[in-house]
């Protein structure tokens, strides 16, 4: 089964905890502070892989996660990392988050984007230690692996893509050109979804996108519409593929121009889209006399091979030019507009304080312990969290949330 568009949902690993462990000595009846940091959690990492040809195993298994970290441990001995989870996917996989907003488009081997960074494991008492505090009673928890939805599309990246009305011939002509083996029969719409063949001529070599057939009012979803034209998208070249038997209801002139309208409603770069025009099913009596009302069309039958080789060597030379003159496929990443750390708004009576590094700020084991609850009020003024209180119109004996971390506002009186 091909299928070439689903949705899976991601989460990051786990960051393991920090701890709070001391070294006890003699003379040093406090112990010397030696807790251990978490390991972080695992990333999620997409990549595009030549031996992935289909979503097929993610629509059956929706669900992925990282690893998480371990927790550190006394000793100063730190937890281990988890492990990444890299996500294999078809060359041409476009990526969108749960908004729809793109965030890559995996064209070649080797690209690869990170779509959920792994939580950050939290710190051992032992990373805190400071002059003003020599025996920190105090760890962090490990942050908890981001989670969400993505949507992958593939968009087949072909060298050649073969488009033409149903019935037109173009599964009968990949197989015969390539070890592609779609199915063939008598009958419009045989072909349901793309096939993909390697072509060899001489020395060279081109992959070849059987397009399933497309009708009149295809840009506008009309039959599978959109499904089966976003796979022509990638195409360096196009082959059209008319076809002459008296069973279509268009000659291969109207073919033609219903074609070329519907590729140019569709996406209007592709009717500029270098192409190549072949007339079908050339051992018919009707293909001959078909030829002459399409200029430069060329004559081909995959049951005789007639005109097979000459097809073949004007596609690659057709290939061969696109390769020149754009030698890159189009293939990006987009980042994330930068979110900011911190965001103060009120809800019911009290205010709520977002952002990760406010929720990093308060990220301690036991915020009962008044020295965790100093370090992280210490920690959210640094961040700037008190003046966007009182900007915001927070009063003093306000109730603020940050996380788990309920804490009263309070007004620092600076007068001397």
């Amino acid at each position: 089964m091909f299928v070439d568009r689903v949705k899976i949902h991601l989460r990051a690993g786990d960051g393991g905890a920090g701890v709070a462990s001391f070294l006890r000595t003699r003379g040093r009846p406090r112990g010397r502070p030696d807790g251990g940091n978490g390991g972080k959690g695992g990333d999620i990492i997409l990549a595009a892989d030549p031996g992935v040809g289909t979503l097929l195993r993610y629509q059956r298994n929706s669900h992925h996660r990282a690893g998480s970290g371990t927790h550190g441990e006394g000793d100063l001995r730190n937890g281990r990392a988890g492990g990444d989870l890299v996500i294999p996917v078809p060359l041409g996989t476009v990526v969108e988050d749960s908004q729809g907003t793109m965030l890559a488009d995996l064209v070649e081997r080797g690209h690869r984007v990170v779509v959920l960074k792994g939580g950050r494991g939290g710190r051992g008492n032992a990373a805190f230690v400071s002059p003003k505090l020599r025996a920190p009673t105090v760890a962090e928890q490990g942050e908890y692996g981001p989670e969400a939805w993505f949507t992958l599309e593939l968009k087949l990246a072909a060298d050649a893509a073969l488009i033409g009305f149903p019935n037109a011939g173009k599964s009968t002509l990949i197989s015969s050109v390539s070890a592609a083996k779609p199915k063939v029969a008598d009958y419009p719409f045989t072909t349901l979804q793309p096939h993909l063949g390697v072509v060899s001529i001489g020395e060279r070599e081109f992959v070849m996108a059987d397009i399933p057939g497309l009708i009149e009012g295809a840009a506008d979803g009309k039959g599978l519409g959109h499904e089966f034209l976003r796979h022509v998208e990638r195409a360096r070249v196009l082959v059209v593929l008319l076809d002459p038997s008296p069973l279509q209801t268009h000659s291969v002139a109207t073919q033609l121009r219903i074609l070329v309208d519907e590729l140019s409603s569709y996406l209007p770069e592709l009717a500029e889209r270098p192409r190549l025009l072949v007339i079908s099913k050339a051992d018919l009596p009707e293909a001959v006399e078909a030829a002459r009302t399409v200029p430069g069309g060329t004559l081909v039958s995959a049951v005789t091979r007639q005109g097979l080789e000459q097809f073949l060597h004007a596609t690659a030379d057709l290939v061969d030019r696109a390769v020149k003159a754009a030698p890159d496929r189009p293939g990006f990443v987009l980042h994330r507009p930068v979110v900011a750390d911190v965001s103060v708004h009120k809800v019911g009576d009290a205010w709520l304080v977002e952002g990760q590094a406010a929720r990093r700020a308060v990220a301690f084991a036991d915020l009962t312990q008044p020295e965790a609850a100093r370090l992280a009020t210490e920690r959210l003024a640094r961040l700037g969290v008190d003046q966007a209180l009182i900007e915001a119109g927070a009063q003093p004996g306000d109730e603020v949330r940050v996380g788990d971390f309920v804490m009263e506002f309070q007004v620092e009186d600076r007068t001397e």
